[in-house]
């Protein structure tokens, strides 16, 4: 599968994540989900999405950059839960046309400190 066509593929999984059956097409029955800040490890489609499909608050999500080749995709983005936003980076591992591997890393904003303003923009 080219580059194009994983993007597409993202593009569409990103698009409306309510969108259970939009959501999940993109997962090998056997795919394999893992948050590394909590220690969670969900195993199979069916278990990603009954998990998905019990979270009992609304979701948005927006693509704030997207890179990959091959079979290694990162999307960066920004999820809210019920109106409240965060950070989050997914990295997708493709085998073939589906994803195979999925990590999860999630991060609350912060004000920086005044000490670093004069390095940043």
């Amino acid at each position: 599968m080219e580059d194009r066509e994983i993007r597409a593929l993202l593009e569409r999984h990103w698009a409306d994540i309510e969108d259970q059956a939009a959501v999940h097409e993109i997962y090998h029955e056997d795919v394999v989900l893992e948050f590394p800040q909590s220690g969670e490890r969900i195993v199979g489609v069916a278990n990603l999405r009954a998990m998905r499909e019990a979270y009992p608050g609304r979701l948005t999500f927006s693509i704030q950059r997207m890179r990959g080749s091959g079979n290694l995709w990162v999307t960066e983005g920004i999820i809210s839960y019920d109106g409240t936003p965060m950070r989050t980076v997914t990295i997708m591992e493709f085998r073939g046309s589906k994803v195979a591997h999925e990590t999860i890393y999630f991060g609350e904003p912060w004000e920086p400190p005044a000490w670093r303003a004069q390095w940043t923009e």
